[in-house]
């Protein structure tokens, strides 16, 4: 079982070695977990997932406190957001305390161009890696409705409650709910 202590540390490493934002810390939270520590199973992480994108909120706090929570209950879910949102908490303060002398710095901006490949990567790397052993009807589905919310502007809620419903149905009619 995760101690307090490894969760903390765990989530600390994610936060400080991640840039890029929510989904991009999913697969290095999905590596860390299930991978590395053995802390929850695969089919449970995208339980976990799951959940953490239909709740208000960013992606990666949202995942981080429901491994946490799995893992050793509220104090696993605070270990880990404490965790995951310090270096960013603390990056962010010093950035608001140097910003006016580093806002025009060419070299700072060059930085940020650069990572910008390296963040898509690691946004695709969880789709990827999510969508293995899905059926391909699945993920046609998927790719679709990523097409629809992001062309038409429509929120992606609908789409989440309309899975739910197609869910439920489908598991109200007896039968197996695969990927």
């Amino acid at each position: 079982m995760a101690s307090i202590i490894d969760i903390f540390l765990s989530f600390l490493k994610i936060g400080a070695f991640t840039f890029g934002g929510g989904y991009a810390m999913i697969p290095i939270i999905q590596h860390e977990v299930i991978t590395r520590r053995s802390w929850i199973a695969k089919q449970e992480f995208i339980d976990l997932l799951t959940l953490a994108q239909t709740a208000p909120g960013p992606i990666s706090l949202n995942t981080a406190v429901f491994v946490g929570y799995k893992c050793r209950g509220f104090m696993g879910a605070l270990a880990a957001i404490l965790g995951v949102i310090l270096p960013s908490f603390l990056v962010i303060l010093a950035v608001a305390i140097f910003f006016s002398e580093i806002r025009d710095n060419r070299w700072v901006d060059a930085a940020f161009k650069g990572m910008r490949p390296a963040v898509v990567a690691l946004i695709v790397a969880p789709i990827v890696g999510l969508a293995k052993g899905m059926r391909w009807i699945l993920i046609s589905l998927a790719a679709a409705t990523a097409l629809v919310v992001w062309y038409f502007a429509i929120s992606p809620v609908w789409f989440l409650v309309a899975g739910a419903v197609g869910g439920l149905l489908w598991a109200a009619r007896g039968k197996e709910v695969k990927q």
